[in-house]
């Protein structure tokens, strides 16, 4: 086994053991008195159940990391890369398809054999505690939608980014980066407007007085509000949200169904301030950017190992290519890549943070907004008391208390 071989390796296996470690610590911070704050909010039993749902959600996430982790080290072991790589050259395509046929089947395979967890979670888990309102036609359906999108969207993207990395020779990464970040920001315009809209209906708000109180904020602040949107998002879960995407004149604030049936309107109110915060506090645009640095850095080193054979000898493939380099490098790159999320996390949660200042200072009512965060947790079972270290490592979002 040579060095990379090695140091991929011990990366996956070290990054496994972080996360069970961290679960461990996090399991053993439950506490079974409820926090004052939750007092009169959260009954007793539901406190418990939604320790008992943070229980079957850890073991079944162990499971499924355990499982992956072990296909993915029988399949590199036993030389499925090599076995995979010397079957699709036999179709004597040009490297782009050929690179876009091993890639798929990669892809294909590692969906059909996540699929069973999959309906586990949706069906048994979700069910049990009472927050799947998935049908099996609707669980279908979204499926064969996601597949097609997936055809339709993922085959040119790799194929052109692939073509890249072959004809264009050492800037390659270059027109790589910058044609994946034309693609982030066509994807802004395109997701909101057409791709959200085939799994969910989204309505204009109707509610007069919910809507003056919106528009009134929003106007106080000079925020471009053009219109709310209601997304039936009780057709699958029972659970709340709210959120803010798109850009320019396609951007959209939308509300779940199921959030405006628990919160009262100075709650919506304070709610729907913390999304407008994160947009004028240009939170998206900052986290954009960095991402963007990172990408570019990603593909530059991309570049580098493509051509650098032990890194190829560590799958036991003798020719080097293109496609294979792609998925090779993500897995050597995955130490850092563990590393990064983790400072994205610091900085996401540093957002909310700023998100909730802004809202409970320009609303004037905090408690609106605590409310809220109370409602929230509540609806969604949320963990209230999650280790330090374990937010740390996962949270993109500051624990509730935290944020109270």
């Amino acid at each position: 086994m040579n060095p990379i071989a090695i140091i991929i390796l011990l990366s996956l296996i070290l990054d496994f053991l972080i996360q069970l470690f961290a679960d461990i610590l996090n399991l053993k911070a439950i506490k079974t008195n409820l926090p004052s704050e939750f007092e009169g909010v959260y009954s007793k039993k539901e406190y418990k159940k939604s320790q008992n749902y943070l229980k079957t959600n850890t073991s079944f996430e162990l499971i499924t990391s355990a499982f992956s982790i072990s296909i993915t080290l029988l399949f590199w072991f036993l030389k499925g890369f090599a076995i995979l790589d010397c079957y699709v050259r036999e179709f004597n395509y040009g490297p782009v398809t050929t690179g876009i046929i091993y890639i798929g089947i990669l892809i294909l395979s590692k969906t059909i054999l996540s699929f069973p967890f999959s309906i586990y979670k949706t069906f048994v888990i979700e069910k049990k505690f009472g927050f799947n309102k998935t049908t099996v036609k609707i669980f279908l359906t979204d499926i064969l939608k996601g597949g097609v999108l997936a055809i339709l969207i993922g085959i040119p993207l790799v194929g052109g980014l692939l073509a890249f990395f072959q004809y264009t020779g050492t800037n390659a990464w270059i027109y790589c980066f910058t044609a994946l970040m034309a693609f982030a920001l066509l994807m802004q315009i395109i997701i909101p407007s057409f791709i959200m809209p085939l799994f969910n209906k989204f309505l204009p708000l109707e509610d007069k007085e919910l809507k003056d109180a919106i528009f009134a904020y929003a106007d106080s602040i000079d925020f471009p509000l053009v219109n709310i949107f209601i997304m039936d998002g009780s057709k699958r879960s029972s659970k709340s949200n709210a959120f803010f995407t798109g850009i320019g004149k396609h951007k959209k604030i939308v509300l779940y169904d199921t959030l405006i049936e628990k919160h009262t309107i100075p709650e919506l109110v304070a709610i729907l301030a913390h999304e407008m915060g994160h947009y004028k506090k240009r939170h998206i645009i900052k986290t954009f950017a960095i991402l963007s640095v990172q990408t570019g850095i990603t593909f530059f080193i991309l570049s580098i190992c493509l051509t650098y054979q032990p890194l190829f000898d560590a799958f036991y493939v003798k020719e080097m290519s293109v496609y294979a380099g792609m998925i090779f490098f993500s897995l050597l790159f995955s130490p850092i890549d563990f590393i990064t999320n983790i400072f994205m996390n610091i900085l996401s949660r540093k957002h909310e943070f700023q998100a909730d200042k802004f809202a409970a200072k320009t609303t004037r009512n905090s408690t609106a907004l605590i409310g809220a965060l109370k409602k929230l947790s509540v609806n969604n079972l949320s963990n209230l008391c999650p280790h330090d270290f374990y937010a740390f490592l996962n949270y993109s979002h500051p624990p509730v208390l935290k944020r109270i």
